[in-house]
């Protein structure tokens, strides 16, 4: 009998309205999640990427159930979080932290950073009340910072160190999924290395699950078994981290590799991965939602979206140019682009 993944998403949709002026009436929606499936095993770090505003944070807070979607279901632990009730949701909250991106904004200036970090054992009643802050020094020393830091408040400590302190919080409650909300993109390079081995060791200490959300592909791909690229609601391709950075399908994964700094000036210079600008979110494209930026798009994109098909080693990719026939005709469509 199989093991069921940790994380399941079925037909996710998150829509926020759109307003037509500061008293109107609802004019449209965007949807921030538009249909989105796919599956995170224990253990496993699943890397989410994607241009800024594409839908990832909104992904990522939802399958924890920080923000409700509008239509979809999501199965963690065997449970569907949005159907249960408010005290079964509290303590499914323990398994599945989130880590911010600003460690600066998400703690209490008032308050010492290890009460901070102690409150969630308050909250879910975990341990007796005089072992709480034992755990707590403990979880400290594991992030590489000494106990006394807890005395600190938030103004007192580095960038960095909050963040180990923000790693601490998500890890006391010993959950089994944690989303990283663009954890190092707010820190110095020399500290995103320290944070990213961190993580990466701690993941095997706790046998935890990371959904890594970020737009820095270099990071994701360090630390991420495999990788899902988001566009505008939409996953356009998931597949193992060494598979789709030597052999990316879509012209868009292409066009995010391309922005990463590379000395293969050729590699840039390809004009199938220059990148238009974006579309209105409220009023995206028909057919292929990626067409109006992509230089390979044909008749066929525009009558219809592509669905996900399945490749070899479990890569997918939802394009229409991918397909034997069209794959035909995208030399000719990049050298057509040339001129």
């Amino acid at each position: 009998m199989s093991i069921p993944p940790l994380l399941r998403v079925d037909g996710l949709h998150v829509r926020y309205p759109v307003r037509k002026g500061l008293f109107g009436g609802i004019a449209g929606h965007v949807n921030a999640v538009d249909g989105i499936s796919l599956t995170l095993d224990r253990g496993e770090t699943l890397g989410l990427v994607g241009e800024s505003g594409c839908g990832k944070s909104t992904l990522g807070r939802t399958v924890i159930a920080l923000q409700k979607p509008s239509e979809g279901q999501v199965l963690f632990r065997n449970q569907d979080l949005f159907a249960l009730r408010p005290e079964e949701l509290k303590q499914q909250r323990r398994f599945a932290q989130l880590i911010f991106q600003n460690p600066r904004s998400c703690f209490d200036p008032r308050r010492t950073v290890g009460s901070s970090v102690r409150m969630a054992l308050d909250i879910q009643e975990m341990l007796d009340p005089f072992e709480r802050d034992d755990a707590v020094a403990d979880i400290f020393r594991k992030v590489g910072l000494r106990p006394e830091h807890r005395f600190r408040y938030p103004h007192e400590l580095s960038g960095g160190q909050l963040q180990r302190i923000g790693i601490a919080r998500a890890l006391i409650l010993k959950p089994s999924l944690i989303v990283c909300d663009e954890p190092v993109s707010a820190l110095d390079v020399s500290v995103q290395a320290q944070i990213l081995n961190l993580l990466s060791d701690l993941k095997a200490e706790f046998q935890l699950a990371l959904l890594f959300v970020s737009h820095n592909l270099a990071v994701v791909e360090y630390i991420a078994d495999r990788v899902a690229v988001m566009y505008y609601g939409r996953i356009v391709e998931i597949a193992p981290t060494r598979q789709l950075f030597s052999d990316p399908r879509h012209p868009y994964t292409r066009a995010l590799l391309a922005a990463v700094p590379s000395i293969d000036i050729g590699r840039r210079d390809d004009p199938v991965l220059r990148l238009a600008d974006p579309p209105d979110p409220a009023h995206l494209p028909t057919g292929c939602r990626f067409r109006t930026r992509c230089p390979l798009a044909f008749a066929r994109c525009v009558e219809a979206e592509p669905p996900m098909a399945m490749g070899e080693g479990g890569h997918r990719v939802a394009c229409w140019a991918t397909g034997e026939t069209a794959m035909s005709a995208v030399p000719a469509a990049i050298e057509a682009s040339k001129k």
